[in-house]
Parts: structure tokens; sequence; C-alpha cells
């Protein structure tokens, strides 16, 4: 039985993607899932299936109240928004979980762990008050101007030796051409106000 559903698009600062908003809740709150393939989806996201058989979509990412599309080269988003924006309207209206399961994230131990890896699919290390901080920072302050532009940001580590705080970008802000300037320019400085110890903002792409 189908239910109605409103979608609509919006661009972000990330020229390859965009962020098709709906009406309702699609994950629980806090939850965040983004899938590099069809393999990567298969079992955890029929609507990322579903999406991934369009031949120019690459990523897909889901949190809030929102899916955010990344595009190939080949294709223009003035061909290609309204067809997908419809798509997703019927598969809401129609499917009420576009998540059935969200992957289990690798949890690693110490901070020199979390710099070698290159994957998003991987929980923060929360040892200390310090990192509890700076957390709360980022979700309060940070997270959702980033969500406004179809992405999300999270704390991975600090580093007490060097004051350096690594985040993992996903959705639009992952190898978008500004999130480096956002970062040193808003996120960074935030950190640095509220913060003295921390010296650097680095981010690992998703």
């Amino acid at each position: 039985m189908s239910r109605p559903v409103t979608i609509y698009a919006e661009m972000t600062p990330n020229p390859n993607t965009m962020k098709f908003v709906a009406d309702h809740m699609l994950v629980n709150p806090g939850d965040v899932v983004e899938f590099l393939s069809a393999s990567d989806a298969k079992g955890n996201s029929t609507l990322a299936e579903a999406l991934f058989n369009f031949p120019f979509v690459t990523r897909i990412f889901i949190t809030q109240n929102f899916v955010t599309v990344y595009k190939n080269n080949l294709v223009e988003w003035s061909d290609i928004s309204l067809e997908l924006r419809e798509f997703i309207r019927e598969w809401l209206s129609v499917n009420e979980e576009p998540v059935q399961n969200i992957p289990e994230l690798e949890i690693l131990e110490t901070v020199s762990e979390s710099k070698q890896k290159t994957t998003t699919n991987i929980a923060p290390v929360i040892n200390t008050e310090m990192d509890q901080k700076i957390v709360d920072l980022i979700n309060e302050y940070i997270q959702p101007a980033v969500e406004q532009d179809g992405g999300a940001i999270h704390f991975q580590s600090f580093d007490t030796d060097s004051g350096q705080v690594t985040v993992i970008l996903k959705g639009s802000c992952s190898g978008c051409p500004s999130s480096t300037a956002t970062l040193k320019g808003g996120v960074e400085n935030l950190l640095k106000t509220h913060i003295p110890e921390i010296t650097e903002v680095v981010a690992l792409n998703g």
C-alpha cells in the first residue's frame, strides 16, 4: 500500500552530489550510513541497492531525513535530478525502511591504529574526557551545518602528543573541493577556541 511522500532536491557544495530530502525520517536519529558500491549496500539498504542500478550512481549516503547521491562525470544533474527525485519518492511511498541494517563499526584501541585506516567504517577512539569534549563540540556546533550541505563529520581521534584532531567526512563533504577550506576556516578555529591544546584538524574522506 502506497503513502504520500514529498521529496525535494538540493544542490550541495560538492558538484558531484545532490541531496534528496524527504518529509520524514529515514533512519533513527544519529544513524549514518554510506555505501561505496552495490555490494556494500546488499543486505543493508534496499534503497541504496536500487539506486546503484542507475549507471551514473557511484555512492550513496543516508542519514536523518535525506539521501545524498554521488554521480560520475558522464552526466549532468540537470538531466537526471528529476528522474532520481521521482524514483526515490516512489520507492519511499511503498517501502517503510530504506536501511535494514547499519554495518558494524570496526573498533580500534589506539589513536595510532586509527591513523593507519582510510575507511570510514570505524568507530571513534574516545578514551578521555578531552575526546568527549571534542565530540560534543562537533555534534553541537559543526554537525548541523554540515548536514545542511548533505554530509556528516565525525570525530575519529585526538593525539595528545601532537594536538592533532582527526575527523571523518562523509556524504557531500567527502572529497568536496571546499571541505578542506571549511575545515581550516571554520572547524579548526572553533575547536582551537574552545580547546587550546588542539593544534590542527585533519580530515579523512569517506
